[in-house]
């Protein structure tokens, strides 16, 4: 095992290495939930979106996430138009955002050593320009984001996606999440993952 920190990655045993993003690579997760309790307020629903079901909801795509607090609670919330002013919300606050330093040293360490992807619930807009933000964008040879997929997680096509671009057979990819349904992706594609804990994150996933 590679140890950073206080944590370990295994040393070998994958050909390719495929990340999540938010809660994983980028500690972003209190700003993501401010952004949905502004979105939602917005949008005349304050207070429907408690935090540990945020973090239980960890990686799904936003819209995915509007269609279920609609049927939890009976509400008739646009989930595009939710979606949106999540986002704008999010990015107003985008300089908040930094790197969780454990992980982005074990993907620094593999720059030019093999390929590395992102594999993520977040819109590419935001994505892209979180990367971007931080610097760390050409870090990875493939994004690939809900937008390009047809079911989200915890539907295993964004890593199934991200591996077939990177031409790296799914169980020879390494995965690295923090949130259950992206978990349960990883591991519905068959790739080998390691869970980064909480402690390492402050605030969960999303």
């Amino acid at each position: 095992m590679a140890k950073i920190g206080d944590f370990s990655f295994p040393r070998d045993g994958y050909d390719a290495v495929i990340f999540d993003c938010d809660g994983t690579l980028v500690d972003s997760m209190s700003v993501h939930f401010d952004a949905w309790c502004q979105a939602l307020a917005l949008h005349g629903a304050a207070g429907v979106f408690k935090e540990d079901v945020f973090h239980a909801m960890g990686g799904r795509p936003t819209q995915d996430i509007v269609v279920e607090l609609n049927s939890e609670y009976d509400l008739k919330l646009d989930p595009e138009s939710v979606a949106i002013a999540k986002r704008e919300a999010f990015l107003k606050r985008l300089d908040e955002v930094t790197l969780i330093d454990e992980v982005a040293e074990f993907a620094r360490s593999l720059r030019g050593r093999m390929p590395l992807g992102v594999a993520t619930g977040g819109s590419r807009r935001v994505v892209e320009k979180t990367l971007c933000r931080l610097g760390v964008s050409d870090w990875f040879d493939e994004v690939v984001t809900s937008e390009d997929v047809a079911e989200g997680k915890p539907a295993p096509d964004v890593f199934l996606e991200c591996a077939k671009r990177l031409d790296v057979p799914p169980g020879k990819c390494l995965a690295l999440e923090d949130a259950q349904p992206g978990i349960l992706a990883a591991t519905r594609a068959g790739m080998q993952v390691v869970v980064v804990p909480a402690p390492l994150v402050g605030a969960g996933s999303s």
